[in-house]
């Protein structure tokens, strides 16, 4: 492995043996096979400049319109009856007249009142069946009946949810003295060498922050002139998260680390595409990448899917959509990372950079009079999240049963 230097870099570091000698000419990088797929992809798909380091957006989604029962009801005839609900906003959506359906027994309601709190006023078992409704019985809303001549309904509205997020800067300097830069050495250019180094680093930074950065800006907490903003990455800002590490996780019944292939289908089935679009693509670590491949084996041949900018893709197919697979080569470096996917719903994910200051080269940034040449790589970018359903995280999945 490579030794990192910090600082300039002259003649009298390198030794003997990178004079002329008998050895392959140049230099070979050692490095994660496309070390940032994740740019790679948004650099095909959603970029868009921004005039404020400070971007924000809005969420939205359709409302699911369904309650939660507080407390068993007796069963009765085509009567009105007063059900108490858990407290719940989605209660505000049985006005009067709509239609609710018990999912547990079938049992059709009319709303005869505009649900208050967590008062629900029905008539109980349109159609003539009695039914009774047991304790947290959940209750759906299936469409609206309205009586002849009668008025407009109750309206219900629902705002938007802002969310915010940071461009941070990146930067990334490389430097050699005038002696060095003038000097012959059998592994090249050392200012070519360095210039490429630099920016697969940079590239490696921006990769890094887009998945574990944290958001925060100092600038309206302290009276600072020069703002230091930190962009929010996907690991730290979703909430669709998954730790198969913890017994009987949310969504997922498994057990300490263990994920089954049922559980995992279940898992893709009820939440991951539950919202978004029916393809997705899930960087993972080297063990999930494992799991995926035994269960691929034991029902389908995993389809490699040609990419583009280095990204190669496995398909694995499910009714539920196509997960399409990416085996992160930097979650190899990253203790912890192995057992981890991250699953990403791009028409919902965004690179955002400020008006001038996507990734560019700076050069002659050496102090006046000094004998060296310095250069930077400079990026001021953030990561944008249209929505937070869309994407999912699952962690800590570090082995597999048949």
């Amino acid at each position: 492995m490579s030794t990192p230097i910090q600082g300039l870099r002259g003649s009298g570091q390198f030794d003997t043996t990178f004079r002329p000698r008998n050895y392959r000419e140049l230099f070979t990088l050692l490095e994660p096979n496309g070390n940032s797929p994740l740019n790679a992809l948004l650099s095909m798909g959603q970029s868009e400049s921004t005039n404020d380091p400070a971007f924000r957006n809005f969420r939205d989604e359709l409302p699911e319109r369904r309650m939660k029962v507080n407390g068993a009801v007796a069963s009765t005839g085509n009567t009105a009856e007063d059900i108490t609900l858990d407290a719940d906003n989605e209660n505000k959506f049985a006005v009067k007249g709509a239609i609710i359906v018990n999912s547990e027994t079938g049992e059709v309601m009319h709303a005869t009142a505009d649900t208050t709190a967590t008062t629900l006023s029905v008539t109980r078992n349109v159609g003539g069946t009695a039914f009774a409704i047991a304790d947290d019985a959940e209750l759906f809303i299936a469409g609206f009946a309205a009586q002849e001549g009668a008025d407009t309904p109750t309206a219900v509205s629902f705002d938007a949810i802002m969310v915010e997020n940071f461009c941070q800067i990146f930067r990334t300097s490389f430097s050699v003295t005038g002696t060095m830069n003038s000097t012959y050495l059998r592994t090249g250019d050392k200012q070519d060498e360095a210039r490429v180094k630099a920016l697969k680093m940079h590239m490696s930074d921006i990769e890094r922050a887009m998945f574990f950065g944290k958001k925060q800006t100092n600038d309206g907490s302290s009276n600072v002139a020069q703002a230091l903003r930190f962009t929010g990455g996907l690991m730290t800002s979703l909430t669709n998260k998954f730790d198969v590490g913890t017994a009987s996780s949310s969504a997922i019944n498994a057990a300490d680390g263990i994920l089954t292939e049922e559980e995992f289908d279940l898992a893709l089935t009820e939440t991951i595409f539950k919202f978004g679009s029916n393809s997705k693509i899930a960087f993972v670590g080297a063990k999930v990448a494992n799991h995926l491949q035994q269960f691929g084996k034991d029902r389908w041949q995993p389809t490699q899917v040609e990419g583009a900018y280095g990204v190669n893709l496995t398909r694995y197919s499910t009714f539920a959509g196509d997960l399409m697979v990416h085996l992160h080569p930097q979650f190899r470096q990253i203790p912890g990372m192995d057992t981890a996917m991250v699953i990403v719903d791009f028409p919902y994910l965004s690179y955002r950079y400020l008006e001038g200051r996507d990734t560019q080269l700076l050069e002659g940034r050496q102090n006046p009079g000094a004998d060296t040449e310095v250069s930077e790589y400079l990026t001021e970018c953030g990561l944008e999240l249209m929505q937070d359903s869309v994407h999912a995280v699952i962690e800590g999945w570090s082995a597999r049963k048949a």
